[in-house]
């Protein structure tokens, strides 16, 4: 479509907006009805510390999605030179898991507690021995029955607990629903969809969790499936994500999902037998299952897909931090040198010198742990770089040294699911910003794994994209399959670039990935240094 032909349809209303809070940024994306991106914005943030619980202030949620949403729109007068009044459908999505918990008077009763903290492992434990299936560290459930355990105040007075995606949309619709597979990071999924009323027995029986006026049932949101309408966008919701007012209400809303569920949606593995892998703050691979796993493994996490098929989940919660954070010392280098490098300029020279790097880099370990990483059993994050006398110590292997550490603890996971389970993916789609530098982080992924991967050209779109889209099916009727629809609708003309496993690499990577774990107990010891945010918290 030209210009002219967008300028129309925006302003029937004949679009999709898609947001979603990532761990470091909130993007908006609104997409035609061909699911073209015709405008975006996007706003910075950080999780912080607080008295060891990491979090971000309600104030920082809506200030993030306006300006997010200001920006986009301002793009929509820039680039079209029309006010954005009316959007035919909005989802919202958000990084999975983690707690916000509300009084009847719809008041927060704590911080919320994001995916990324570790302080869960005593309630997860219990949980996942009561229910005989895997409860994570990060899961809603095993936040609330932690504050059980620890006898916190605010337990008694919980009236609603809900995901980060959740409460955005509950303040855009004013219901209280999520998607099937947002949900499944708060409490198991039975075979119909919804959450498995035997395990919530199971959890309202236990002596402890007797003793409050609620009834977890009740505190929980409702589940829906993608394609079902989850309300529309109210007066107050316009006025949330449009201060100004142009923003019309009555936008139809779509099932508030996960990242995990964009993920799949922007790589269009939602049927059985295929798999995505994500990377950014956290990283995961989604495996869409043909077979239920053998047995339970505190590693795997069994999810959902967007339209409820069960997934195989392995959740790392550090990736590309350590990365980032090398990469502005680079870049504070070079600006001492009076070179100023832009940031795609700066991480493709990092990355294209590691194809100078020895296959097991050189003998350089790193450990990329910002937060505690469940899969290594790591309570506390110290990122951490070793080397010994005789490593070969240069910028490829460094760098090499960074990308293996990146995808270190999904390949720990991933081998219990292809060694010990035999679970196998058709295709598998890798998406995020290390693949913007083109086949480098492909590579180094389809070496660690000794798999096929694919990236798509919409690599670095994500999940914002995804969410529009699910909000486009919604407001088509969702007369097919989300698979179909998928195929048929969206990715019907996709380009994707497949590179396979290289045996050097593989043989490399498998050295690397045994230093890395003989060396974890490095790593183990590092938490005796006090971290001096959380000292002064």
């Amino acid at each position: 479509m030209n210009i002219a032909e967008i300028a129309k349809e925006i302003q029937a209303g004949k679009t999709a907006l898609g947001i979603e809070l990532g761990s470091t940024q909130i993007k908006s994306v609104l997409v035609t009805e061909d699911f073209n991106p015709v405008a975006s914005g996007s706003f910075l943030w950080e999780n912080s510390l607080k008295d060891g619980v990491w979090t971000y202030s309600l104030d920082e949620i809506w200030d993030g999605i306006k300006q997010s949403y200001q920006q986009m729109a301002a793009e929509v007068s820039t680039k079209y030179h029309i006010q954005l009044e009316k959007i035919g459908s909005i989802g919202v999505s958000a990084m999975m898991h983690g707690y916000l918990a509300f009084n009847k008077d719809n008041e927060l009763l704590v911080p919320f507690r994001t995916w990324r903290n570790t302080i869960t492992g005593d309630a997860a434990e219990e949980l996942t021995k009561l229910f005989n299936f895997n409860i994570p560290l990060r899961w809603s459930i095993a936040h609330l029955y932690h504050a059980i355990l620890q006898k916190e105040e605010h337990v008694k007075d919980v009236d609603f607990i809900t995901t980060l995606a959740g409460y955005v949309h509950w303040q855009l619709s004013g219901n209280k629903n999520i998607g099937v597979g947002d949900a499944s990071g708060m409490f198991p999924i039975d075979k119909n969809g919804q959450f498995d009323q035997e395990k919530m027995a199971q959890f309202e029986d236990l002596d402890l969790v007797k003793q409050y006026p609620w009834k977890l049932q009740d505190i929980l949101p409702t589940v829906l499936e993608a394609g079902q309408s989850a309300g529309k966008l109210t007066k107050a919701g316009a006025k949330l994500l449009d201060p100004s007012g142009n923003l019309q209400a009555g936008s139809v809303m779509a099932p508030p999902e996960g990242d995990a569920g964009t993920g799949m949606i922007s790589t269009n593995s939602v049927r059985e037998r295929t798999g995505n892998i994500s990377v950014g703050t956290s990283e995961f691979s989604m495996n869409v299952l043909d077979k239920p796993l053998k047995k339970v493994h505190r590693d795997i996490d069994i999810v959902q897909t967007p339209d409820g098929l069960p997934v195989a989940m392995v959740h790392i919660n550090n990736c590309s931090s350590d990365i980032n954070a090398w990469a502005d010392i680079f870049k504070e280098f070079a600006g001492r040198l009076g070179i100023n490098l832009k940031p795609d300029e700066l991480y493709s020279t990092l990355f294209l010198d590691t194809t100078k790097g020895d296959p097991d880099a050189g003998g350089l370990v790193n450990y990329s742990y910002l937060s505690g990483e469940p899969v290594t059993k790591t309570d506390e994050g110290r990122p951490l770089f070793v080397r010994t006398p005789n490593s070969n110590f240069n910028l490829a292997n460094f760098m090499t040294a960074q990308l293996y550490s990146a995808f270190a603890p999904l390949k720990i996971g991933m081998d219990i699911l292809i060694h010990e389970e035999g679970v196998s993916t058709d295709v598998m789609i890798a998406q995020g910003g290390l693949f913007k530098t083109p086949v480098v982080a492909q590579q180094v992924l389809s070496n660690a794994l000794n798999l096929p991967i694919s990236v798509m050209t919409n690599a670095s779109v994500g999940g914002p994209w995804g969410m529009a889209v699910l909000a486009q099916y919604v407001a088509s009727g969702a007369k097919e399959s989300l698979a179909d629809y998928l195929d048929t609708k969206v990715f019907s003309d996709s380009e994707t670039m497949t590179l396979s496993p290289e045996k050097e690499g593989v043989d490399g990577y498998e050295k690397y990935i045994e230093r890395y774990q003989a060396g974890l107990r490095v790593e183990d010891q590092a938490t005796v240094l006090e971290d001096p945010v959380e000292k002064q918290q």
